[in-house]
Parts: C-alpha cells; structure tokens; sequence
C-alpha cells in the first residue's frame, strides 16, 4: 500500500474550516470542533495537519488530572516537566513555549495550533475542560478537539467553550468518489470499477475498512494476470476482504451472477 495521504471530502472540510477561524470576528473563538465515529479517518488527517504545520498533538488519557495534563503537554513541547516545580510554573512554562512558536509560525506564515484527540475521554471533567480553554484564550491559540461521536453534546455543559468553537466538522462515512480516490490513491494494483463500488458498499464508508480493503486486493492481486481495468469483483469471488464492524465476521467478495 502506498504512503501517500489522500485528501477526500472530510479533509477538505476540515481545511475550511481552520480557513474560517482565520476570519473569524471575536479572537476568543479560535477552538474546532471534530467529531465523527471511529474509523473514519480523524486521526490520520489530523495527524496529517501537525505535520504539515509543526503544531502539538496530544492524546488524551482516561485517568488525566490538570497535572497530569499539564505534563504531557510540556512533553509534547520537548520540555522536561521534572525540572519545573509547582503547578504555575509549569503553567507559565506551556505558555511560553507555545508563544515562542506561534510567533515563528506567524514569522513562516503558517498556522500553528493545539490538537487533542480522543478530547470525549476527558470532555466531562471541567477542570480539563476548562484548562483547555484557558491555553487556547490566553494565546488565540487554535485549538482543535477531536471525538469520537460524543464531543458536540458534552460540550453543551461548558458553554463558555462552545461559544468559543463556532466550527464543528462532523466526519461522515466516505462517498463513493471519496472511496475510489482512496483505493486509486494506495493500492499498488489497479482495482476495476465495480470492485470498488463493492468496497464502498461493504464498509459503509469506513476508512478503516476501505484501508483493510486494499491490503487484501494488493496481496490478491499480485498473484494474478487481472484485466485491463485492474481487479474485479468476479477476479476475487469468494476471497475475504474486510471484516464486518459490527459482527467481526468475514466479508467475502460475491460470485457474479
């Protein structure tokens, strides 16, 4: 499978939605909300985005406390936490590292900003909730919560902090144009139409299992002489080719009737 990162529609959304914090009236209201179910590719495009730009990704932990928070952030920042005594010193030591490098990002005019995934882990704890959106005031910081499906509504109990994030990109499952950029763009073997539109189908949309998709057409399809329009369904009739999300179970690919 290739190492490339193909962009589809949630991405592009994403994208203009940080074009929006840009123009955005009131400096306070510099967070993003994104949120979808698992597997459908919030992690890779935000990872996508932090490499891009050079901004902090953090993963939220069940168990975070503001400390324990507070430590992950400076390491994240590439500064040692048991250096630093007391809470305000670690506290003023985050927000001058990351000052220092929303200004070399203002210099390189790029955007620089905070992510943190799985953000439905922590989203009921106000004081996480709250040291979040104090980081993102102070600094005009954009600050990126990512979910998985529950975000939008727990956020209803900190209104404070939903006023300050006005964009919200709901992931959806993959279209069928999304699924075929996917499986043109990473597999290694060219994939005939109506194989993919099976794929788009199976997964219900799902990255995950398009991804799962492809692994399995790659390896069938060097083992055989496929056609001129790549793989087809009738090449892998009977061959397993995701699981299903739901069951576990195997998905086969149908006989042609």
């Amino acid at each position: 499978m290739r190492n490339v990162f193909v962009e589809t529609e949630n991405f592009r959304r994403f994208v203009g939605s940080l074009k929006s914090l840009d123009e955005r009236g009131a400096v306070e209201a510099c967070m993003v909300v994104v949120d979808g179910k698992p597997g459908l590719g919030k992690t890779t495009t935000l990872s996508r985005w932090v490499t891009q730009t050079g901004s902090i990704y953090l993963r939220a932990q069940k168990g975070w406390d503001y400390s324990w928070f507070i430590q992950d952030l400076l390491t994240e920042l590439g500064v040692s936490y048991q250096t630093i005594r007391g809470k305000r010193e670690r506290f003023a030591r985050v927000m001058e590292e990351l000052q220092d490098r929303s200004d070399r990002a203002a210099l390189e005019d790029r955007v620089f900003g905070l992510v943190i995934d799985e953000c439905d882990l922590v989203s009921r704890r106000p004081e996480i909730m709250e040291s979040i959106r104090g980081i993102s005031d102070l600094k005009s910081l954009p600050t990126i919560m990512v979910g998985m499906g529950k975000l939008r509504d727990d956020l209803r109990r900190f209104p404070q902090i939903e006023s300050r994030a006005p964009n919200k990109v709901d992931f959806r499952p993959s279209s069928l144009d999304d699924t075929k950029a996917l499986i043109t763009g990473l597999c290694e073997v060219p994939v005939a139409p109506d194989l993919v539109s099976f794929v788009w189908r199976a997964s219900k949309g799902f990255n995950r299992e398009i991804l799962d998709a492809v692994k399995a057409i790659e390896r069938f399809g060097r083992r055989i002489d496929y056609g001129p329009d790549g793989v087809t369904v009738a090449d892998m009739a009977g061959q397993v080719i995701m699981s299903d999300r739901t069951s576990g179970k195997p998905i086969t690919v149908p006989g042609v009737k």
